[in-house]
């Protein structure tokens, strides 16, 4: 276990779970760190210094930070691709494509949102700006690729008019354009783990949609230690990782730490609300026809959640629409797995109790609520059940994580606890007011066990530590999405200092 050598840390004030439990809640104390735990919590002055000393000078003290839903690869790979959050059109979104520089011969471009765009992709308009340069454009929930015909004839597909793969077509391309170079991929690895410490982050969830247990194990032995790491095993690996004996929670294979460790199985089981392929109760609107898809039917997510959860691998099930929703909810019952639903942005009333009765985490993105706030209001207009149901999945006594999804959303703590506590940015009105929760529960769900098992300040735990300058429990909108981040610890070991 790394985090071996002793520390201090001198004069902090605690904010979050375990304050409780202090005698002078609000007072500055000292904590002793050994073995990568909290030892001992004192008022300041009544503990002796030993190892390495890290002044907090007032500053406010929170558990360590996780993110619970990432695509690691796919994240770090994106601050080098081009940015499309800005185009409000097609047309607009292929003329910054045409005019972009690219690289290694390709132009790749992410996030854009076609939702609520008044004109349509074609693969006729985006041939006329980028020419035979291979162009792709990811949407930003990725559940779509918009491609030139330079890059389908570059990836051997014949192109529909539309230019426009959806779903498993669209991830089949996501996965070829993030296959680069191990090298280039554990840098910006790397740079990404950084990244995510300065912002407080000890540890993620890595739902990269490829095998992950073989890049792990070689990040691992080139030195990774920056972060903690859970990472999960799709469908299609599911028979590969049963047959090498993989079990979630298990320290990744050849490690000489306990830092990255096997994670769930992840399972699709519907799309998404931008691609209007969600699975939904309710048609979408125009479309009479269309409530979204079923990517994986009941009867084989059982199976499927059977075989894993034999084997010893919780699950990670993906449900958007209020039907997949369902049908994840139903497929937990019948199987008595563990694990999640990614997502639950939208779910039937009846539907919300099931999660603590049936013991399934919510692992949410608050910040999707925000930027799906429009098109959730015009595309689920007439939808009967509750979008982004963050308060009354939290007064059923579900148990939430937050996480970024990212490169859906920055992978950003702060961001996710802003937005589900105040559900505004940019100075708009509160998005659903009824469904913010408040500050308490937000940083105990950015915590590794969630909302109703929080990582705790207190003797015994493990010394996965933040330092903020303000308290977090105070601040306003605004000043919780650019909280200051003074010290990053990952059992007891310095991993950003400002």
């Amino acid at each position: 276990m790394i985090g071996e050598t002793a520390a201090f840390v001198r004069a902090v004030r605690v904010s979050g779970p375990g304050r409780e439990f202090l005698p002078t809640p609000g007072e500055p104390v000292d904590l002793v760190l050994a073995d990568g735990r909290i030892l001992d919590i004192a008022p300041t002055g009544n503990l002796r210094p030993r190892g390495v000393v890290v002044d907090g000078d007032g500053g406010w003290l929170v558990p360590g930070l996780w993110d619970h839903h990432v695509h690691v690869v796919q994240w770090a790979l994106s601050v080098g691709r081009i940015p499309l959050g800005s185009a409000t059109s097609a047309r607009e979104a292929a003329a910054i494509m045409g005019a972009a520089p690219f690289v290694d011969g390709l132009r790749i471009g992410v996030g854009f949102r076609d939702g609520l765009w008044a004109d349509e992709p074609s693969l006729d308009l985006l041939d006329a700006t980028t020419g035979d340069v291979p162009t792709y454009l990811v949407n930003a929930d990725v559940h779509s690729v918009w491609l030139n015909s330079a890059a389908f004839r570059r990836e051997g597909i014949e192109p529909p008019a539309s230019g426009v793969l959806r779903e498993e077509d669209a991830f089949e391309i996501s996965r070829r354009i993030n296959a680069v170079e191990p090298e280039i991929a554990d840098r910006a690895v790397d740079r990404m783990a950084r990244a995510a410490a300065a912002r407080g982050v000890v540890g993620l969830v890595d739902l990269d949609m490829t095998w992950n247990d073989e890049p792990w194990q070689r990040r691992v032995a080139r030195g990774f230690d920056a972060l903690r790491v859970s990472y999960g095993t799709y469908p299609q690996h599911l028979d590969r990782a049963i047959a090498e004996g993989l079990r979630t929670g298990d320290p990744v294979r050849g490690a000489s730490h306990d830092l990255v460790r096997v994670g769930p199985l992840k399972a699709i089981t519907d799309g998404s609300l931008g691609t209007r392929t969600a699975a939904c109760a309710h048609p979408y609107p125009d479309d009479v026809g269309n409530h979204g898809l079923l990517t994986i039917p009941p009867d084989e997510l059982e199976q499927l959640m059977t075989r894993a959860t034999a084997a010893g691998l919780e699950c990670a099930i993906h449900a958007i629409g209020d039907v997949a929703n369902a049908h994840a909810l139903d497929a937990y019952a019948r199987t008595g797995a563990v694990g999640t639903i990614e997502h639950a942005q939208l779910v039937a009333h009846a539907d919300i109790p099931r999660f603590a009765r049936l013991g399934v985490a919510a692992s949410v993105q608050p910040e999707h609520a925000l930027d799906d706030r429009d098109m959730t209001d015009a595309i689920w207009a007439e939808q009967s059940s509750q979008p982004y149901p963050l308060r009354a999945l939290a007064d059923s006594g579900a148990n939430l994580r937050f996480g970024s999804d990212a490169p859906v959303a920055p992978l950003d703590p702060w961001a996710a606890m802003a937005s589900a506590v105040f559900r505004t940015r940019d100075g708009r009105d509160a998005w659903q007011p009824h469904q913010r929760i408040d500050i308490d529960t937000a940083i105990a769900a950015s915590t590794s066990g969630g909302s109703t098992a929080p990582a705790e300040i207190a003797p015994g735990a493990l010394a996965d530590l933040v330092i903020v300058d303000a308290d977090p429990r105070t601040a306003d909108e605004r000043a919780l999405r650019a909280m200051p981040v003074r010290t990053t610890l990952l059992a007891g070991r310095v991993t950003h200092t400002s």
